[in-house]
Parts: structure tokens; sequence; C-alpha cells
């Protein structure tokens, strides 16, 4: 491989690709013409060493840890910024000003109700159907009552879109979970910031005040910053996917929101709780080590390892301390936070788990803290997914505008039966 071309060698016939190069990260050969050159595909399932767009958003090295958004560490986000102000960089590539960041944040306030009608179509639902599936279905359903930001040339109705998506999200979730325990829907309030909004609406009774603690509030919006977005995952490539075919963005993010939905996507979470839950005691720590290193064992360490970081998650870094404040002010004695921090202490210095570079993850951390604020289990995803719609939206936003996108279109290595002749029923 030259500095700018890539050679590839097929049937004794060279033919050359170009070389792109990011800002930062590995080098990419552009195969756009690979198929009209040699008549050949590639073969690359799960898309390990595929890049299926080009993105300016976020920035991932697995084997070093690194998470930037818009070139900012995750982790100073986290620790200093907001998830409005987070919102904000995501959808417009840098800092707002403070009169920037009002105005944004006003903005998104005043999108916050939804129509009146959707209540009708909540109760249409089970009590007993899982959150995701009501919010599935609820945000699918935004593109029949707001048509006027369906238009996806229109880069005005692109923008007031994704305003409705992310106002909108907390509101879609909360009403879910009022739904599902048989309480009045709460309505939102301007005067709250966003996560104090969402909070209120899940929480709160019309019968008296809801007061939230600063921590809990602080540590909420610190989890939304840390699910905001995450590059060309599985549900962030299905928004782009379904973007491409030119569907309206309610329908894309409703996609995404199936695909998170999956259990090896948005469920781990929920998984590493039950496994710290199954653990118990500190002291049984060891046995369940065991079990993962044996290969005739299904016990799984559950919050370990990453598709795409082979060092240490920085998510996880900043979701370990904000465990540590949410118990503290909550004044929670639970096993399972002591189970937590021994089993990632002997992990990360067993040698096993060092060679498979199996490092905690956002998860392992995350449900423990969600269940200590009290979420039931099955409202992790919709948290997810809320915290989540804004890095669709701004992934969705990129793409329509990149004049390089087309439908998306894999192929296939066909492995089926060759051609062959119908045979009636009779004969066979």
């Amino acid at each position: 491989m030259s500095d700018n071309t890539a050679k590839l060698t097929l049937g004794g016939a060279d033919t050359n690709y170009a070389v792109r190069q990011g800002t930062i990260g590995p080098d990419v050969i552009d195969i756009r013409k690979l198929y009209a050159s040699t008549g050949a595909f590639t073969f690359d399932p799960g898309f390990m060493s595929t890049a299926a767009c080009e993105s300016s958003l976020t920035y991932i090295d697995g084997d070093e840890g690194i998470l930037l958004h818009r070139g900012y560490p995750i982790g100073q986000l986290a620790e200093q910024s907001s998830f409005m102000e987070v919102s904000y960089l995501l959808l417009n590539g840098e800092l707002p000003s403070q009169a920037e960041l009002a105005t944004f944040t006003r903005t998104i306030s005043r999108h916050t109700m939804l129509h009146e009608q959707l209540s009708n179509f909540y109760r249409g639902f089970r009590r007993d159907a899982h959150p995701m599936a009501i919010m599935c279905g609820v945000v699918g359903a935004l593109s029949a009552f707001y048509h006027d930001s369906t238009d996806i040339s229109d880069p005005h109705q692109r923008m007031v879109a994704s305003h409705r998506l992310i106002a909108k999200m907390p509101t879609i979730a909360a009403m879910a979970y009022k739904y599902s325990i048989g309480q009045p829907f709460i309505y939102p309030r301007n005067d709250l910031s966003y996560t104090a909004n969402f909070m209120r609406m899940t929480f709160g009774v019309p019968a008296e005040d809801y007061h939230l603690d600063p921590a809990i509030e602080r540590a909420m919006d610190r989890i939304f910053i840390l699910h905001a977005d995450h590059e060309q995952n599985a549900s962030t490539s299905t928004v782009r996917l379904a973007g491409s075919s030119g569907a309206n963005p309610f329908a894309c993010i409703a996609a995404g929101i199936a695909c998170l939905w999956g259990p090896a996507h948005g469920g781990a979470n929920e998984a590493a709780l039950n496994m710290l839950r199954e653990i118990g005691r500190p002291e049984r720590i060891p046995e369940y080590i065991a079990r993962a290193k044996d290969k005739n064992d299904p016990f799984r360490l559950m919050g370990f390892g990453h598709r795409v970081y082979k060092n240490y998650d920085p998510r996880a870094t900043v979701m370990q301390q904000t465990l540590r404040e949410v118990f503290d002010a909550l004044k929670i004695n639970d096993p399972v936070f002591e189970v937590a921090l021994q089993l990632e202490e002997m992990a990360l210095n067993d040698p096993y788990f060092i060679d498979k570079k199996l490092f905690p993850n956002v998860d392992f951390y995350s449900g423990v803290i969600l269940s200590a604020i009290g979420f039931p289990t099955d409202m992790f995803t919709v948290l997810f997914a809320l915290a989540r719609t804004v890095g669709w939206v701004a992934q969705w936003n990129e793409m329509i505008s990149d004049p390089e996108q087309k439908i998306g279109r894999p192929r296939q290595l066909y492995t089926g039966p060759t051609q062959r002749d119908y045979v009636p029923v009779s004969k066979r």
C-alpha cells in the first residue's frame, strides 16, 4: 500500500483504490468502485472492518479507551457540561455561548408537550406492555401528529423535528412508566431543567409536590451525557439506513428504538445488574470468576468487554464515581455496590481478563445506579433511548446533508441453489 492508494490483485489483475484519511483514526480504503471494476463484493459480516459513512460527530479509539464528541473527551463533558449543552454540541458542532445555550434550552422546553390525543394512544396498550414497546409505537406515531416537520428536504423542518424528538422523548418515556403503574400522567413544566422535568414527570404525583435531590438530578444528567452518542453502533446505523430511504425522522428514530431494544445492544445494564444480584456477596466473587473462565459453564461476566473498546471504557470511570455519589446522597448500604467494586478490582488484576481485554464497560455500573434511584429494570433501555435520541437525530441530520450519501443497499454472498426449473406438485 502506498501513501494514498491500495492495490488489490484479483484473478491476476491489479486494481488500485484510493485511501482516505480522517482527521484521526484508521485510514479507509475507498472500494465504492470495486464491483464495477472487478465484479466482486467484499464480505464483512457485522461490519467489522467497514466504514459505512463519513462522520464528524463522535470518535472512538477502542485500543486507548478514548471517546470524543466533536473533539471533546467524554470525561470532560460528563464532569463539566450538561446534557443540554452536549445536545447543542452534537447538533451544531461547537459548544454554545451562554446566550445560545439559553435559547436552545428554551426552544427544547417549549416542545415538551405531547399532542393530547396521544394520551388515548397510550390507553390502547395493555398495562403490562413493555415500556420499550410503547415508546417505539408512540415515537413512530408522532409523524401522524406533526406533519409540519416531516419534509426532510427542508432544513427548517429537519431542525424542528430534531428539537421535537429531543424535547418529547422524556415526556414519552415518563408517560410509558406512569401508564405501566396506573398513575396519572404528569404534564411537563417549562421552568425546570431537562433532567429535573423528566424526573418529576416520572416520579411525581398530583397529590403532592415533587422534590428532587440535586445530586440525583446531576447523576441522571451525567448518565444522559454518557449515552448521548457512540459512533456507528447498531441502532445508529439502523437510523441511518432507514433515513437513507427518505423516511421521515420520527419513523427513523422509531427504527433506532426497535434496534436498541435488542438485548445485545440496549439490555446489557439489566443483565449486569442481575448478575451482581446473583453473586450477592463479595465472598462469592471468586466462585463466579472461576465460572466465567470455564468454557463449559454458561455463566458470563456481564458488563465486561465491548465490541469496540479493548481498554477501559472511559464512560465506566465516570459511571463508577456517579454510583458513589448516588449511594452517598441516598444513604444506601447495598451489598451489590461492594460486589461491583470488588468484582471490578479482581477482574482488572486477573491475567485471564487482561489477556482477553475484558474491561468494565458503561453498563457495568449504570444498572445499579438506575435501580438505586428507583427505576425498574424494564425502564433501563427506555432511558438509554431517551439519551441516545440526540445522537440519533444528529447522525440523521448529518446523513441527510451528506451529498455522497445513497440509499443503503448491502450485498450478499449467495449460498442457495443455482437456477432450476419449477416442477408441478403432481410430479414431485
